[in-house]
């Protein structure tokens, strides 16, 4: 004990030892920065002979605006002051799938894969990517169902450069034969992948999609239809850019950028372009308003063989139940935005923690009570005339029905009592999420983008947050009770034998307690 206590004393006077020799001379304090020379000099106070800091300041939430500027051939350029040397440009588009009544399915599928190929300055996507490279830049190409959008990530002192190649990608491409095969080698391939995938989450969306908007606007496939693809070729994709790729659709979106350079460089290359389609006025211009119709879309597949590993996945029957909500562009947005976040959910495997979600009802009332769900999670669709909220869930085929009635249990539950603290976890989780991924460069430009294209105009974040802080329990409930007058869409993937009726499912979504209709068999 007391060789501990002297070598201890030892090390708390700083003469330890090495190799069992004392060292002399040691300090008998390490030096920090705040003592020894500046003794007497609060925290509070700065050091003499140190540079004063500038700091970057805003005055008020001006700076913060979103500027918009409307060109003379209806082109909107709009930007958002941003710090950092690179900034994101891009051209979003109102046009995808759900522009395609009149046209074959799948033409804005294959828009997105010829993207940044051969242009009338550009030989191919070579060129291209290497005219970037100059500029440390790099570019993606994505559709929807209701837009197209076109980006670019680069040094902010490459804007007239890039903004110049965006311009030429979106209204000179050369759509080469060469290039029109290869995207239709690249559609059969994403289409074989899509069907062989273990995740069946995308395609469970394209099939709730096509049931609750049958056979109009965004129930229209996303993905091009196999025996669409030997059909589309140049003609085809000229008559559809010719009437949805023009001015007064298009948005011009800068994030870290200055707006009067945007909108300069959008003068030069966008106000009098000629594209290759020629200028002819657009006749065809789809504008109808999406109608729900509800219905089921059943597709019978084995999913017992889906593993990619060597640990096999269990064989699941996949179900997604689904009513319509809004659009994005009425007040009841935000409520059901809340109550999307409050449902919540994930699959049985999540490591939650902080943030994950593990207080959301699906995981209380589903995953954490019935360990046989492998999934229970809730999506909210919104486009500017409708929307559509629906639950996912996965499990064992012998129970696809059980698995039913506690969707349709949990649709009722919406209904009901809302709790005061699990609300506000949504509404702070909700405002979290939405503030740590406008953090990022490239989603507060698509973010800018859809808003302006869509309204014109864009709510800042800070609104954003005072709407949802506003969300009451009693608009949780009204948006509910709204939403559940409606007939239900239905998507089911895997074995179904033991899938209840479409009719049962509306009964159970119509009654009080969510429960399906018994049924009696004779035989078993």
């Amino acid at each position: 004990m007391a060789t501990v206590v002297s070598a201890a004393a030892r090390l708390l006077r700083g003469s330890g030892a090495r190799g069992g020799r004392p060292r002399f001379g040691l300090p008998a304090h390490r030096q920090f920065s705040s003592g020894g020379a500046y003794p007497s000099i609060p925290l509070s106070s700065p050091l003499p002979g140190v540079p004063k800091t500038v700091f970057a300041t805003v005055d008020g939430q001006e700076k913060f605006e979103t500027k918009v500027t409307t060109l003379d051939n209806g082109l909107r350029v709009a930007s958002q002051n941003k710090f950092g040397q690179f900034c994101t440009v891009g051209i979003l588009i109102n046009s995808g799938s759900r522009y395609e009544a009149k046209y074959l399915s799948g033409i804005a599928h294959f828009l997105e894969k010829l993207a940044f190929s051969s242009t009338a300055q550009y030989d191919s996507k070579d060129e291209i990517l290497l005219a970037l490279e100059k500029h440390g830049g790099i570019c993606d190409c994505q559709t929807s169902r209701d837009t197209t959008m076109y980006a670019v990530s680069a040094d902010s002192k490459g804007l007239d450069t890039v903004v110049g190649l965006l311009a030429d990608v979106v209204l000179h491409p050369r759509l080469t034969d060469e290039e029109i095969e290869m995207t239709r080698m690249a559609v059969q391939f994403e289409l074989e992948d899509l069907n062989m995938r273990p995740d069946p989450e995308p395609l469970l969306t394209e099939m709730i999609h096509e049931a609750a908007y049958r056979g109009n606007t965004v129930g229209l496939h996303r993905f091009c239809p196999t025996e669409n693809i030997a059909k589309i070729g140049r003609e085809v994709l000229h008559s559809y850019l010719r009437n949805y790729y023009t001015p007064d659709r298009m948005v011009l979106a800068g994030v870290g950028v200055d707006h009067e350079h945007l909108v300069e460089c959008a003068r030069k290359y966008l106000l009098e372009a000629q594209p290759a389609w020629g200028t002819a006025e657009a006749v065809d211009v789809d504008r109808s308003v999406a109608q729900y119709t509800g219905g089921i879309i059943k597709v019978e597949r084995d999913m017992s063989n889906v593993s990619l590993g060597p640990t096999p996945i269990p064989e699941l029957t996949h179900i997604m139940v689904g009513l319509e909500s809004c659009s994005f562009l009425e007040d009841d947005f935000i409520p059901f935005a809340v109550l999307n976040m409050l449902m919540g959910g994930g699959g049985s495997f999540s490591a939650g923690g902080p943030g994950k979600g593990m207080f959301s009802r699906l995981y209380l009332n589903v995953l954490n009570r019935h360990h046989w769900m492998y999934n229970a999670t809730s999506y909210h669709h919104s486009y500017e005339d409708t929307g559509l909220l629906c639950i996912h869930a996965s499990a064992d085929p012998r129970q696809v029905r059980e698995m039913v009635e506690i969707i349709t249990k949990e649709f009722i539950l919406m209904g009901g009592a809302v709790d005061a603290v699990e609300l506000e976890r949504a509404k702070t989780q909700l405002m979290s999420m939405l503030m740590m991924n406008l953090e990022a460069r490239p989603v507060i430009f698509e973010d800018v983008g859809r808003q302006v294209l869509a309204t014109h105009s864009r709510k800042l974040p800070h609104e954003l947050c005072t709407l949802i802080r506003n969300v009451t329990p009693e608009d949780i409930k009204r948006v509910t009770a709204k939403m559940l007058r409606g007939k239900p869409a239905v998507a089911a993937l895997g074995d179904l034998a033991d899938l209840p009726t479409y009719e049962h499912i509306q009964s159970a979504l119509s009654s009080r307690d969510g429960r399906l209709p018994r049924t009696y068999r004779l035989f078993r």
